[in-house]
């Protein structure tokens, strides 16, 4: 059964989240509280959850962007977002450890603050530092739209939402977005 998936203004969405100990990863607890995320993502339907997200204040997020989630895109705008699929992994006590010069501006959304989305700039690349569901350290280097759902979900653990990264006077309902900026994807919530 999906988690329930908490909506801005819960205050541990605006913490910064605790680091987890190997013994803690390895944990039922954790390796349970993977799967329900997992299960919860793919019903939501989205490309990345945080822990905070379903209320656990710990710094664990998890990624899956599917193939079938671009395939109303046209390739054209595919191509230009820099979208591949991405298979599902975990990652535990990230840290962007560089950030690429470039920048660019996509809209996103939030499974936690449902139905809105905004024109956020972030870096095209990056390499972040982790653990994975097995507790080993894991470096990844992302660019495209990976990189942007990787920067998306370590927010969500440092007590940041897309609103604070935003160009405010792009907010707009999903419905305007659709009317005035195209169909967004599932890739643009997190």
């Amino acid at each position: 059964m999906p988690l329930q998936l908490l909506q801005v203004g819960e205050p541990v969405l605006r913490e910064r989240v605790r680091e987890l100990s190997r013994e803690e990863i390895l944990s039922d607890r954790i390796q349970g509280l993977i799967a329900l995320m997992h299960e919860t993502l793919r019903d939501a339907p989205g490309v990345g959850l945080a822990a905070p997200q379903i209320g656990e204040g710990i710094q664990l997020a998890i990624i899956e962007d599917l193939a079938e989630y671009s395939r109303d895109l046209p390739p054209e705008e595919v191509a230009v977002r820099e979208r591949t699929p991405v298979p599902f992994h975990v990652i535990i006590n990230p840290r962007i450890v560089s950030y690429g010069e470039q920048k660019v501006e996509f809209f996103e959304g939030c499974l936690s603050l449902a139905g809105f989305m905004g024109l956020v700039a972030r870096s095209r690349e990056v390499v972040v530092e982790c653990l994975d569901e097995q507790a080993k350290p894991r470096t990844i280097r992302a660019s495209g739209w990976y990189a942007r759902i990787l920067q998306h979900e370590i927010d969500h653990l440092n007590g940041t939402i897309y609103i604070d990264r935003m160009d405010t006077r792009t907010f707009a309902s999903v419905e305007n977005y659709k009317r005035y900026h195209g169909a967004p994807t599932r890739a643009s919530s997190d």
